[in-house]
């Protein structure tokens, strides 16, 4: 049971950026909110520069409580679920090192919660501040690398038959969701700089299995710096295919949905990996390369998949022939 001192737990989680976490933090303090009573916790997950430095002086002008905790255990789940641990509302609120929440952002999530008492979790809008000029072919359908989030102007009940992930960098639930589902996973978790995880959507499958409900609400909005490196193709062949890696490790039921397999991949992906690399070769010889790059990132997933997959049945295979060895 968590002391309720406060309406709200705001969870910061941070890894290395010190240099830009200040602004996060500031865009927390200035919250328009009067009437709620919130904390933030800032969980450094083993930073080596000067977070622990920086975090020590926003707190002591800070205006609200925070709380600083430190964890050794690198990956953004074990820091997240070292926060849950500690907060004290009965509402957690989300959201990343690199992301400025609106003034009312904490108001409306208290306003929403009121009036829903249905709904168990809310994410909304996460729009994007360009720190270079986005090059044309980047369009919304290549936001999931990063980790961008606009669904539309109208809220969308999200349920195991209307399966919509909400990102942690702007999402919100109530704090009994954890103690019936679990923590965030560490198994499918990014670590340090990697990209392409997928905690985030496991933890909404729970959620989803559990008959739990959520809701994207578009008038709960952050925004988040987009570094220059990561508006390069470059960037998002590799988040495809660890995001490829990481899908492998989920074995979500309805995406295994395939009997027939090959290296324990699902048929189902074989046949999409030949269409997308046909229509990547027929786009290129049509000069269409935004449409092009489209299907390329598909054959990145796959081979993110795909090598997960083969890695693990050559691992297993491996620790057999070992254990084979060793007398009884």
């Amino acid at each position: 049971m968590r002391a309720e001192q406060f309406d709200i737990s705001v969870i910061l989680c941070t890894y290395n950026r010190c240099e830009i976490l200040k602004k996060s933090v500031v865009s927390i303090l200035s919250q328009d909110c009067p009437q709620v009573r919130y904390e933030l916790i800032i969980a450094d997950n083993n930073s080596s520069d000067q977070t622990r430095q920086e975090c020590e002086s926003l707190i002591a002008k800070s205006p609200i409580p925070i709380r600083y905790i430190f964890e050794p255990q690198q990956g953004v789940s074990y820091a997240r679920n070292a926060a849950i641990a500690q907060a004290k509302a009965p509402i957690l609120a989300f959201f990343d090192d690199d992301v400025c929440v609106s003034p009312k952002w904490i108001a409306t999530i208290k306003r929403f919660f009121e009036e829903h008492p249905e709904i168990e979790g809310v994410g909304g809008q996460v729009l994007p501040r360009w720190t270079a000029e986005p090059p044309p072919w980047l369009t919304p359908a290549h936001w999931a690398p990063l980790a961008l989030q606009d669904y539309g102007e109208q809220p969308i009940h999200i349920h195991k038959e209307k399966a919509l992930c909400l990102v942690s960098a702007n999402l919100a639930l109530r704090s009994r969701v954890f103690d019936c589902i679990g923590l965030f996973s560490p198994a499918l978790q990014r670590v340090k700089n990697s990209i392409g995880s997928m905690e985030d959507h496991e933890l909404h499958l729970r959620l989803w299995e559990s008959g739990f409900q959520e809701m994207y609400f578009p008038e709960i909005v952050v925004t988040t710096d987009i570094p220059a490196e990561r508006l390069t193709k470059a960037y998002h062949r590799k988040w495809h295919k660890g995001h490829g890696h990481f899908y492998a490790l989920l074995r979500e039921p309805e995406f295994e949905r395939s009997i027939t397999r090959l290296f324990d991949v699902p048929a189902h992906l074989y046949k999409q990996a030949l269409i997308d690399l046909a229509q990547w070769g027929k786009s290129l010889l049509m000069g269409k390369a935004e449409k092009a790059f489209l299907h390329e990132i598909g054959l990145w997933f796959f081979a993110g998949f795909f090598r997960q997959r083969l890695g693990t049945i050559l691992g297993q295979r491996k620790f057999r022939r070992r254990s084979s060895l060793i007398p009884n």
